[in-house]
């Protein structure tokens, strides 16, 4: 596994970022492991007594099986085996990760891998009454787990003598001590305890149904495990999509979730899906169970028919097609954050408050941006402000919403809905404080808050509320601007986390005519920030080199 590790790392092995990420992410932990106090730590001779069992089954498919061989592990493989059964919390001894997202082209071995890992599971995890399944939506899609599980067992006379298993037409069962390995096929009820579940071509499942009854059928295991493995698919409507890019944002730093192991073998974005390097790179059995020849000839397809393309990318490159996209470099993003930046540093500065309210029961974004010249060029800076209702913020679901909340990240208001009076306050003192231009909103949910805040006799009726509809029109060039400042380093906010997660939300698609529009995969990615400063922004833009005295009134719609 080390070396696998190195080869990684050092580029002898080609690996995208995620490929690479998941390792960057073991030897960190690996490194914290070693500090006292930690709660995980990497147990090399646990994850070896895994390898080890493993390393004694028999292939069952191939010249591997003609010749009689036992199943040998390649490098990241190992990585996976060791992973999942190594890291272990020290107190107790019970298994770290409990869920694992494996995504790898087709063809790279992944059936017999789950296949082995719940055989593991089966017999050598210690668990009485051990309930392994392999499910899928369909039974032949299940079996595709099961078949090579029941073969080795059948094929290991040894394996069944030492445990006592027993090999039946449809499940593996070991009698001494209740336990079981079956397929399972679409929704399996309630009933289900699982020690270890398998769900597979998680990208085929029009729903989370299995995957959920499975995890919460896992509360009464010690050691139990969730594994999903999938190649990429063309539907980002699927939970399985949702879930790749919960992995991702884990495996980038954004998000953390300590029982979660994931690793996705793909391409990078700017390689050259045609050439011969991508094969290698996205998978990571090239040469071994996946024929190098057979690679090259669906890529030469590929390149000869626009139809096949789609196909090619998503099973053997691993690439979701059809999907939107992360719009905003985050490396990039977080390379603009300047901690020094205070708000009481741009007193009766010229500036532009961007608002997105959603409804009165979710987020509200205020968004202010300044402009100021540097060696005579315009640079734009940026500070948020955010309001949810204390319900919401009180909701199981939200708990990076209260640790935003005691940092004063987050203002929350009393109630189950967003009061807008708390957010009229808040413009009012902008006024008082700052040169407010212009105040740029998409005119859904806004109505009422115009209305609170020009009722206020202490308010600045020379700055201006400007209505921006929430087209492609109005928010493709501003979005467009705001990647190209982040790039240039133009853009400077103040690491605010909040701003930085909702723009790490935002997906785009371009449209024929090169146009972009903001978009999220899911309710629960919130990209209201990334709205407000794309309209404040936007604002910004079109008066820039215009009279700034405000000698206008009213509501202007754009």
């Amino acid at each position: 596994m080390e070396q696998y590790l190195a080869a990684v790392l050092d580029g002898s092995k080609p690996a995208c970022k995620w490929e690479k990420a998941a390792c960057e992410r073991h030897l960190a932990d690996v490194a914290r492991g070693k500090q006292a106090g930690a709660r995980w730590v990497f147990d090399r001779s646990r994850a070896l007594r895994a390898v080890k069992f493993i390393e004694g089954l028999p292939h069952v498919k191939g010249r591997w099986a003609m010749d009689r061989q036992k199943v040998r592990l390649e490098g990241w493989q190992l990585f996976i085996v060791c992973s999942l059964f190594g890291w272990i919390e020290r107190a107790t001894g019970f298994y770290r990760f409990r869920t694992a997202y494996i995504e790898v082209p087709r063809k790279n071995g992944k059936s017999m891998l789950a296949a082995c890992i719940g055989l593991v599971k089966l017999c050598a995890d210690g668990e009485h009454g051990a309930e392994v399944y392999s499910g899928a939506t369909t039974e032949k899609q299940a079996w595709e787990v099961f078949r090579p599980a029941k073969q080795m067992a059948e094929h290991t006379p040894d394996l069944q003598r030492a445990f006592g298993l027993t090999v039946n037409a449809k499940s593996l069962t070991i009698l001494g001590n209740g336990s079981r390995f079956e397929p399972v096929i679409g929704n399996p009820g309630d009933g289900a305890s699982p020690s270890c579940a398998v769900v597979d071509e998680f990208h085929e499942h029009p729903s989370d149904t299995l995957y959920n009854t499975m995890l919460t059928g896992m509360g009464a295991r010690d050691n139990p495990l969730l594994l999903v493995i999938t190649t990429a698919g063309s539907d980002r409507s699927t939970p399985c999509y949702a879930l790749h890019g919960d992995v991702r944002k884990m495996l980038e730093g954004r998000a953390e979730n300590e029982r979660q192991f994931g690793i996705i073998f793909s391409i990078d974005d700017g390689d050259d899906w045609a050439d011969e390097s991508s094969l290698r790179k996205a998978n990571p059995n090239f040469g071994v169970s996946v024929s190098a020849d057979h690679l090259i000839e669906q890529q030469r397809t590929a390149i000869n028919s626009a139809r096949a393309q789609n196909v090619f990318k998503t099973k053997h490159l691993d690439v979701w097609v059809n999907a939107d996209v992360a719009w905003m470099n985050m490396v990039r993003w977080d390379a603009c954050a300047d901690r020094t930046l205070r708000l009481d540093d741009f007193e009766r500065e010229e500036c532009f408050v961007g608002l997105d309210l959603a409804s009165r029961t979710d987020i509200a974004a205020k968004v202010r941006l300044f402009r100021r010249q540097i060696e005579g060029t315009d640079h734009y800076f940026a500070f948020g402000t955010y309001f949810l209702n204390e319900a919401k913020v009180e909701e199981s679901a939200n708990q990076h919403y209260g640790g935003w909340a005691n940092a004063g990240l987050l203002t929350v208001t009393p109630g189950n809905v967003t009061d807008y009076n708390w957010i009229a306050d808040d413009l009012v003192l902008d006024g008082q404080r700052f040169f407010v231009r212009e105040i740029p909103h998409d005119p859904w949910h806004a109505a009422a808050l115009v209305q609170f805040v020009q009722a206020r006799p202490e308010w600045d009726q020379s700055s201006t509320f400007v209505e921006v509809r929430q087209s492609v029109q109005n928010l493709s060039p501003p979005m467009k601007e705001l990647e190209a400042l982040v790039l240039a380093g133009r853009l400077h906010h103040d690491g605010d986390p909040v701003l930085g997660w909702m723009i790490s939300n935002v997906v785009c698609h371009r449209d024929t005519k090169d146009n972009i529009f903001p978009r999220k995969e899911r309710e629960e990615n919130k990209i209201d920030g990334a709205l407000a400063l794309i309209m404040a922004l936007g604002r910004a833009l079109a008066t820039e080199g215009s009279d700034s005295v405000y000698n206008t009134r009213g509501i202007l719609t754009i």
